[in-house]
């Protein structure tokens, strides 16, 4: 017995000798097998690599004592053969399905809820860990999720995710990683489950406004009510008689109700058309209060948009850069505000020069009725300048245009500072050509606006009303 002993351990001596002339040689023969599982997405788990590290130590031993060469050896060809018959066990891509469950729409920074479930098709239970494919402009509470699923069972996951960007999000997968039956192995697995998020921007601002146009409090926000009162055949309020009222709106029954004048308050009744024309170029991609200018120009629009909408008027929309990207027809009704919405909650800036000549061509083919035209940009080279000079000035005769040039903080910040004079001197040479294109545009009767883009909303919801009050439409 001892005989026999000493022949396989020298045999393996032997062995060990010749694999220690070609070492290349042990690296292919351990190399191989992995890089082909590997190709499957299969990898050793920690657990494989804990039980490699018992012959380590036995071989460590061989230094000391060469009887353990022959250990050794099982104890390696031991491990190998249960890791390669624990190999047969890891579940294959089919044996697992999933399906993901959530809303299409969300607002900008408000929670969304998102279900997934996972289905084992398998005849034996597994351990799985799953995590989702989220968009990195997601916040998200919950990114792993570990549980073991019976067979046939079907496991559901619910997470939150707070949308830090507007735009449409596809989702395409579940990752899932799952253990072989001993535990040597684990697998990735990539389960297709296509859905898509669209992320709207948060609109709390219309119904504040709503809140405050009902309790006639829009001053708060900055919004000026200019209009001739008694003019307009629309009833719209009753209210306190006031020295500049006509004393034929006085309404005497309600007078003697409240045992003081009351008069009635008439508002415009004919529909007329708002056409927004917003600048998606490079000049636009600036950013304001952690917005970009175009996101500032939207809410501002959409803004204005809901109040149209809300008083009888059809609202428009053209979004353009290098082309035009995206036209809504002027329509009224408060349910043409979703369209809107869903044409401009993907539109973003691009670092591209944008063609103003496009953009009005594209709005006289489409839009012959006049209509108060409103294009939204950023303008501070002299090139672009004359261009949207010269392009309102001939819109002019058949619509009412009305420009409005965002303002760059920086440039105005860099225009006040002392510390570099060169840099103060270009800037305020910036802003006095700024100011000479805004008078030209109003002496060839283009109302402008020149304001900060977080700005925006109120100014331009003014220049509305004062059309509206003044019949320039």
């Amino acid at each position: 017995m001892d005989e026999n002993f000493d022949q396989l351990q020298q045999q393996a001596q032997d062995n060990l000798e010749f694999l220690q002339m070609f070492p290349w040689l042990t690296l292919v023969i351990f190399t191989i097998p992995l890089v082909f599982v590997a190709r499957k997405r299969v990898y050793p788990n920690l657990l494989y690599v804990l039980a490699l590290f018992v012959p380590a130590l036995i071989t460590i031993g061989i230094i000391f004592s060469p009887e353990l060469l022959l250990p050794a050896i099982i104890v390696d060809v031991l491990i190998f053969v249960i890791a390669a018959f624990d190999l047969f066990t890891i579940p294959s891509p089919q044996s697992l399905s999933a399906e993901r469950i959530h809303q299409k729409v969300a607002s900008l920074a408000k929670t969304a809820g998102i279900t997934f479930q996972i289905t084992n098709h398998s005849r034996r239970t597994m351990k799985i860990m799953m995590v989702d494919d989220i968009p990195e402009q997601f916040e998200v509470d919950i990114v792993k999720f570990s549980s073991a699923i019976e067979p046939e069972e079907t496991l559901e996951f619910e997470y939150t995710v707070t949308p830090t960007q507007r735009g449409k999000f596809p989702m395409h997968c579940v990752h899932v990683r799952v253990r072989s039956a001993f535990g040597f192995w684990m697998r990735h697995l990539t389960l297709p489950v296509k859905t898509e998020l669209h992320v709207y921007p948060d609109l709390k601002q219309l119904s504040h406004y709503a809140l405050l146009a009902r309790t006639n409090r829009l001053a708060l926000m900055g919004v000026r009510r200019t209009r001739k009162v008694g003019q307009d055949n629309e009833f719209e309020r009753l209210r306190e008689y006031t020295r500049d009222d006509h004393y034929k709106n006085i309404n005497w029954r309600s007078s003697a109700r409240h045992n003081k004048l009351i008069v009635k308050d008439y508002q415009t009744s004919q529909s007329q058309r708002v056409i927004f024309l917003v600048d998606c170029g490079r000049m636009m991609t600036n950013e304001s209060d952690d917005m970009s200018f175009v996101d500032h120009a939207l809410n501002s629009a959409l803004m204005l948009s809901h109040v149209a909408l809300s008083q009888g008027d059809s609202v428009g929309l053209i979004c353009f850069s290098d082309k035009v990207h995206c036209f809504v027809p002027p329509r009224s009704g408060t349910g043409h505000m979703n369209q809107l919405l869903h044409a401009s909650f993907n539109q973003f800036p691009r670092m591209v020069e944008s063609r103003y000549d496009e953009a009005f061509l594209y709005l006289a083919n489409r839009c012959n009725k006049r209509a108060m035209v409103v294009l939204i940009t950023n303008v501070v080279d002299e090139v672009n300048s004359q261009q949207v000079v010269q392009y309102m000035q001939t819109v002019s005769k058949r619509h009412l245009p009305v420009s409005v040039m965002m303002r760059d903080y920086e440039i105005f910040a860099e225009a006040e500072q002392t510390e570099s004079l060169y840099n103060a001197a270009a800037a305020a040479q910036i802003l006095n050509w700024r100011h000479d294109v805004l008078n030209t545009l109003s002496h060839q009767g283009v109302f402008s606006l020149d304001v900060l883009p977080e700005d925006l909303t109120a100014p331009l919801i003014n220049q509305y009303l004062e059309v509206k009050a003044r019949h320039l439409l």
